[in-house]
């Protein structure tokens, strides 16, 4: 079981571009929205609980994330998928035409901003490497923002230190064909 600094420093050798980061702030959320979307029908009752894909994916990733070795990282990326699966729920409960365009149309926008992110980071996606990249995205971000607020700076640090800086890359000097 790898706790949550490692699957971070991970996924950070991937994010140090903070023009990337910046489009998972917004990528990320939408994709987990969209998959919210497409896996909120169809519903079932159970024993008076409506019961969804998405209530099923969400318990699922919550055992996960809380069982990373950060409960304060683990709950607030919980409540984040939460709510962004219960807006999701609602988005659903249109027509079928809605509940489609909402979630697709999230999803694909979702993944389209991450790619910019990683052409400005001039590396693929960590879930190209590994797979759990695609549950460790929605953590990371919940990290960044937390650390943002001034949260876990030892993990920070640590993060850091095996990840190294954040940086703005220099795209004209990786153009093909431009002298150096």
């Amino acid at each position: 079981m790898r706790t949550a600094t490692d699957l971070l420093s991970q996924y950070a050798a991937y994010h140090r571009d903070r023009r990337n980061i910046a489009t998972h702030f917004v990528g990320i959320p939408m994709i987990v929205f969209g998959l919210g979307v497409l896996l909120a029908r169809p519903q079932f009752d159970l024993a008076g609980l409506a019961i969804t894909p998405s209530w099923v994916v969400f318990v699922l990733g919550a055992v996960w994330y809380l069982t990373r070795g950060s409960l304060v990282l683990g709950l607030a990326t919980c409540v984040v998928t939460g709510v962004l699966f219960m807006l999701a729920h609602q988005a659903a409960a249109g027509s079928t035409a809605a509940w489609l365009g909402w979630g697709v149309g999230a999803f694909f926008v979702g993944w389209v901003i991450q790619f910019v992110g990683h052409y400005y980071e001039g590396r693929k996606p960590a879930f190209v490497d590994d797979l759990v990249g695609l549950m460790v995205g929605p953590m990371f971000v919940v990290a960044e923002w937390l650390f943002a607020a001034g949260w876990n700076k030892p993990m920070l640090a640590e993060i850091e230190r095996r990840a190294g800086p954040t940086i703005l890359r220099d795209l004209a000097a990786t153009m093909p064909g431009r002298l150096h």
